[in-house]
């Protein structure tokens, strides 16, 4: 099924409003319900949810632990994904820090580098290899997704090195807009691009009367 990227964009939103409402103590929800929390409309929910193929019932609403356990095989959250990690600087350094990663399926199993500090050391039990080693890594760990957080200059270079190597997937978190070929799938997660939107529209209202 091709789902719309803004479905897919706004699922995770009612995964963990759900989450949150189960700690509350909830069994059941209605789309309504979820559009009070989140500020999306209800139709546009109802929308979405029709592509994880689950239904509610009249009056009554989704079942919030069936929902949650559909929503999280849908996403793809059930089933580790393994990842390498490629460039340990603060923001690298920090993701491979994040053992949140893991309960949204995704699980990074070595990360890389050319930092002689950090070659041979390891966070949270994940080891630094020296990013020449990458073929001889992908035989050893199958991995199929690489997280890009290397400095913008060497983004494509290093891109170009996951590709040869048999990465599948990238997750670029550089402002840079690396080249792929059309089978790797890429999704770019620019801190900087969210930043510059957030600014403009802040500025936006300091100028209004």
């Amino acid at each position: 099924m091709n789902v719309p990227e803004p479905t897919l964009r706004r699922l995770p939103w009612y995964l963990s409003n759900l989450k949150l409402l189960k700690q509350r103590g909830a069994a059941h929800v209605s789309s309504t319900q979820i559009s009070k929390d989140i500020n999306i409309d209800a139709s546009q929910i109802a929308k979405d949810l029709s592509f994880v193929n689950i239904s509610g019932r009249t009056r009554v609403g989704y079942e919030v632990d069936t929902l949650i356990a559909a929503l999280e095989d849908f996403l793809g959250f059930t089933a580790l994904h393994k990842a390498f990690l490629f460039g340990v600087g603060s923001l690298g350094g920090a993701l491979l820090r994040d053992s949140g990663l893991k309960h949204f399926g995704l699980e990074i199993v070595a990360a890389f580098d050319v930092k002689p500090s950090l070659v041979g050391t390891s966070i949270e039990g994940i080891p630094i290899f020296h990013t020449d080693e990458l073929a001889q890594r992908m035989s050893q760990y199958h991995v199929p997704i690489g997280v890009l957080t290397v400095p913008i200059e060497i983004a494509q270079e290093i891109t170009d090195k996951m590709v040869e190597g048999g990465i599948k997937a990238v997750w670029n978190f550089t402002p840079f807009r690396i080249r792929v070929p059309q089978d790797i799938v890429v999704q770019n997660t620019s801190l900087y691009a969210h930043l510059a939107v957030m600014f403009n529209r802040l500025s936006t209202i300091d100028r209004k009367p």
